[in-house]
This record gives structure tokens, C-alpha cells and sequence, in this order.
């Protein structure tokens, strides 16, 4: 049986050389790596109390929104800077090169709700930071985060120390 990293595509030198990118478009255009790497996110968050999924735009929402239907939950967006429709709060965030800004509907997350974010990367853990910080500004409480692939070598789980979480697949290096 075929493991998730089997289906990862690496690209040496890619954005920048030294750097060895992991591309997750070959799993999920095989529909054995997209079910693969679905269920085992589910298994990482199977048996947890919570109310809602959140994802970040735009691969949060291919792995999160699954899930959701999956488990009987409803999933919420977190989007680009002017991409909601209706009164949103947003958090702007550094990146390597600048900052982003990602918002949230204001009333997309209820005081004392149970929340379990998905996204498909943890590198620096700047973007899922940001993200931890809309819910907890809503009321909302992160019980768990869980990712695809890990690149450890970042270091985002110190930035995110504070929470549980959890990757299917880790990557030592960056």
C-alpha cells in the first residue's frame, strides 16, 4: 500500500536553490493519494470533541471542507483580505517576503465553540497563526491543528507550541 509521501512530488531548487519544494498537486489529482491523504487527516482528528472546521484559502479549504462533511461538522472559511462578503475582522501576518492580511466573517465562529483548523502545510506557522488568532478573537477555541506535510526544519511548531498538533507526513529539512 502506497504512504502519502509516495505521492508527493519534490522539486530541488525550487523557489530558490537549496530549497526542495514538496508539491501536493500529485496527491490530490490521484484519486488514491486524495483519499489517502483525507482519511489519514481524519484519523488524526477522529475522537476529538469540537464544533467546527477551519481552513485557510485555498488549500485549508481542499483538505478541511471533506472533513467537515465527513464528521457532520460545518467549515469555515478564512480568506484573502476582500474576498468575504459580509462584516469580517482580519489579521496581518509576515511573510518571507512582506505580509498578507486573511479575514474572517464576524459571526462565522460563536463564543466557546470548539474549533480544528486544516491546512495542507506547516512550514513557519505564520499562516495558521494568523488564523489561531481570528478564532480566539471570535471566542472560539483551537482543541486541535492538524496539516499534510510538516517541513520541521522551520520550526512552526515552536511558534505554535501552545496548541496540539499534528502532520501526516514530516520533513526534516525546509
Amino acid at each position: 500500500m502506497k504512504k502519502i509521501e509516495d505521492y508527493i512530488r519534490t522539486i530541488p531548487d525550487y523557489p530558490e536553490p537549496g530549497i526542495m519544494f514538496r508539491d501536493i498537486t500529485t496527491v490530490v489529482q490521484d484519486p488514491e493519494g486524495l483519499k489517502l491523504a483525507i482519511d489519514s487527516l481524519q484519523k488524526d482528528i477522529e475522537g476529538l470533541d469540537f464544533d467546527v472546521i477551519v481552513g485557510a484559502e485555498s488549500r485549508g479549504f481542499v483538505f478541511g471542507m471533506p472533513l467537515a462533511y465527513n464528521l457532520g461538522k460545518g467549515f469555515v472559511m478564512v480568506r484573502k483580505k476582500g474576498k468575504l462578503p459580509a462584516e469580517t475582522i482580519e489579521e496581518t501576518y509576515d511573510l518571507e517576503y512582506g505580509q498578507a492580511t486573511i479575514e474572517i466573517h464576524k459571526d462565522a465562529i460563536t463564543p466557546g465553540q470548539r474549533v480544528v483548523i486544516i491546512d495542507d502545510l506547516m512550514a513557519t506557522g505564520g499562516t495558521v497563526e494568523a488564523v489561531v488568532k481570528l478564532v480566539e478573537r471570535l471566542g472560539g477555541k483551537v482543541v486541535h491543528i492538524s496539516f499534510l506535510l510538516e517541513l520541521a526544519g522551520l520550526k512552526g511548531r515552536e511558534r505554535l507550541k501552545d496548541y496540539e498538533i499534528s502532520s501526516v507526513v514530516a520533513y526534516p529539512g525546509k
